[in-house]
């Protein structure tokens, strides 16, 4: 495995793994890690650095639903204007290109079911080329980006043998 490509997914798995780290885990200099980082950044490679937080161990209520959109696409452009459209909307946290019945799968949040609502009815729906929707809403996230949100109980219940 190339080095861009062991720096990516050590990264990947772990962003606050410092230049330092990654230099002394490969066994380079630490000026080649910071350089070729740049340089991945520049390309667009490394578009941003994430971290995963459960917000309902803070108190967050937020809703989280996905959007399964048929689109009719544009001459020339397909899906591309109205997918950059959709992923301008500041509720939009994802937007995939689907095979299979629906064209756009859209992810997006907001403070209750009826922000969402009205995301769907008042913006989403309305864009030329929306053909129709249809909303799922996220009950309970049990894994997301790798990273397990609950452990599993241990079984409490008696054993009982005949």
């Amino acid at each position: 495995m190339d080095l861009e490509r062991t720096v990516l997914a050590l990264i990947e798995n772990d962003a606050r793994l410092s230049t330092k780290t990654l230099a002394t885990m490969l066994g380079v200099d630490e000026a080649e890690i910071k350089a070729l980082i740049e340089k991945m950044e520049k390309a667009k490679v490394i578009l941003g650095y994430n971290t995963v937080i459960n917000w309902e161990r803070m108190g967050d209520d937020g809703v989280t639903a996905m959007i399964d959109v048929k689109v009719a696409p544009e001459r020339e452009v397909g899906f591309n204007s109205v997918a950059e459209k959709i992923y301008r909307f500041p509720e939009v946290k994802c937007v995939y290109l689907m095979s299979g019945t629906y064209d756009l799968s859209v992810v997006v949040t907001g403070e209750s079911m009826k922000d969402i609502a009205w995301f769907v009815s008042h913006k989403l729906s309305t864009l030329n080329n929306v053909q129709s929707t249809v909303t799922h809403f996220i009950l309970k996230r049990y894994k997301q980006d790798g990273f397990i949100f609950e452990e599993p109980e241990e079984d409490k219940r008696l054993v009982v043998s005949p």
